[in-house]
């Protein structure tokens, strides 16, 4: 569907509202300093095939604008610029990256966006050029680069919530917190993956904008795409180093809860061995009373005065001895 779609006429805003049919008649009112923007969420192929038709957009590119899920990437057909970029926002309490789609297509007098998902991107844009904004003399390329521009300052709010998680997981992990953290830590790798995904694509299309090279995009707006790259490339240096960090993070975190198996199963083992120990040092009496406890006759000592007190001391001589082995043997 269209979101919105207006009449930009040296650099101040005509709204225009009309359906889709209706737009080719918008853009033959252009001039040599006009252009048309139209803005569509998530349309219809059909619909799509329409705007398409009136812009003589490639039908590869439209074909990528309806399915999404596009590596961010810019691309010529013909006279049209194709871009896709990947908005992306943090939701902090569930510690995911999510991200959403806008693809850009761009000619001398006319600017089509589709968004998918539920991003304020493309609504940003349009209320910062304004009816009157100084960027809007640079043509439907000040679109391109507003566009780019907030999208990537998106980006560096994303990088620093992450910072704050992984400087908590690693606070957690190395302070001593004896739990496992193996599983938020995995996610929240996977989650910086994604986002890696989102912004390092981008790179070679912000670096081709910044040397003012791309044809169809305004030269005098390099400066600004330079600037763009230069945030671009300090965002992918961050996502790498949270990438390996997370990584000796969660080795290490695995490292320590290694370290507290085998240090419960030396406790085990050694419980095991105590409790076999006094197992041995009871056997004697039990089997020395087991056998005296048979009722025959004819046995040992069994009619002697002191022959009770002989079977005591024996029973104690062997406990004492086994103790003292146990002992030395480091089991009691």
């Amino acid at each position: 569907m269209i979101v919105d779609n207006a009449l930009y006429r040296k650099g101040v805003r005509v709204p225009v509202d009309c359906e889709i049919s209706d737009l080719a008649a918008v853009r033959q009112r252009c001039g040599p300093d006009d252009f048309v923007w139209v803005g569509l969420h998530e349309p219809e192929q059909a619909e799509l095939d329409t705007v398409a038709e009136i812009f003589d957009l490639h039908p590869l590119a439209v074909e990528d604008a309806v399915k999404a899920h596009q590596r961010p990437k810019l691309e010529r057909y013909g006279d049209v610029l194709f871009v896709v970029v990947k908005p992306v926002r943090y939701i902090d309490h569930d510690e995911i990256v999510d991200v959403d789609e806008v693809a850009v297509f761009l000619g001398e007098t006319f600017v089509v966006t589709v968004r998918h998902g539920d991003n304020d991107v493309v609504s940003r844009v349009r209320k910062e050029l304004g009816d009157d904004s100084p960027l809007l003399d640079l043509g439907p390329s000040a679109v391109l680069y507003r566009l780019l521009d907030i999208v990537v300052d998106g980006y560096g709010e994303v990088a620093r919530e992450i910072d704050v998680d992984v400087s908590d997981i690693e606070v957690q992990v190395f302070g001593g917190d004896p739990g496992d953290h193996s599983e938020r830590v995995y996610k929240l790798k996977r989650e910086v993956l994604q986002f890696r995904s989102a912004v390092l694509p981008l790179g070679p299309a912000a670096e081709d904008l910044a040397a003012g090279t791309v044809a169809g995009v305004n030269p005098k707006t390099a400066d600004y795409f330079r600037d763009v790259h230069d945030h671009l490339l300090r965002i992918g240096d961050q996502i790498e180093g949270y990438d390996n960090l997370l990584t000796g993070v969660l080795q290490a975190d695995l490292a320590r809860v290694a370290v507290r198996q085998n240090q419960a199963a030396a406790r085990q083992n050694e419980d095991v061995r105590k409790i076999s120990a006094w197992a041995a040092i009871a056997l004697v009496p039990t089997a020395v009373a087991g056998i005296y406890g048979m009722n025959f006759d004819n046995m040992p000592e069994l009619h002697t005065r002191y022959g009770y007190f002989v079977v005591l001391f024996v029973i104690a001589l062997a406990c004492v001895g086994l103790y003292a082995q146990f002992r030395r043997n480091d089991w009691l």
